[in-house]
């Protein structure tokens, strides 16, 4: 991939505090282009990426800043928050067992059959995040687009049965709302761009 890098002058100037908007657009759009990559970045990248990240405030604080750029860096952000969502609720016991009574019926939901093993377990859902972060990092957009459509549609399809089996387990249904607005409006914002 030919735009595989963070400039270090870019890096340099934002770590300064001497980069001015369009720069840190710039810099936010070659963040979201490796971000996918961070766990096989090559040392020097990554050591980029962390003092960008040390620099705003830790992951979270880079979340929220690649969230105030419109296109590949608001996408990647909302897609990295709902695999964070993915991954949170496959530690959450109602979720699975959720899960495990819909695949009993349906074994592979509708959108998800190449992505999910074919146990139920707490590494189910996790399987779908990793298809849509490798999808991400493929720069296949659309289809990552497509899993996470579809993940929604089984997570929203699961929030009624988890809470009856967790009445304390928190409104899932809402935080799934929530993600996937958060998620239509990034596409929906990409593509008038693409027109």
């Amino acid at each position: 991939m030919s735009d595989f890098r963070l400039d270090r002058e870019l890096v340099d100037a934002f770590e300064g505090d001497r980069l001015d908007q369009e720069g840190e657009a710039m810099l936010a759009d070659q963040v979201a282009r490796i971000l996918p990559f961070h766990w096989t970045l090559p040392n020097p990248l990554a050591a980029s990426l962390a003092r960008v990240s040390k620099h705003l405030g830790g992951e979270q604080a880079l979340m929220s800043w690649l969230d105030r750029y419109p296109g590949r860096p608001r996408l990647t952000a909302r897609l990295y928050g709902f695999i964070a969502l993915l991954d949170q609720l496959s530690a959450h016991p109602a979720v699975v067992d959720a899960l495990r009574e819909f695949r009993e019926k349906t074994p592979y939901p509708r959108g998800l059959a190449e992505y999910m093993p074919p146990d139920t377990n707490h590494e189910t859902l996790a399987s779908v995040s990793y298809a849509i972060e490798s999808r991400l990092a493929d720069d296949r957009s659309d289809e990552s687009r497509r899993v996470a459509e579809a993940a929604v549609e089984l997570l929203q399809t699961l929030a009624t049965r988890a809470a009856e089996i967790d009445p304390q387990g928190g409104d899932l249904a809402a935080e799934i709302e929530s993600a996937r607005r958060d998620l239509r409006e990034a596409w929906d914002e990409q593509s008038r761009a693409h027109h």
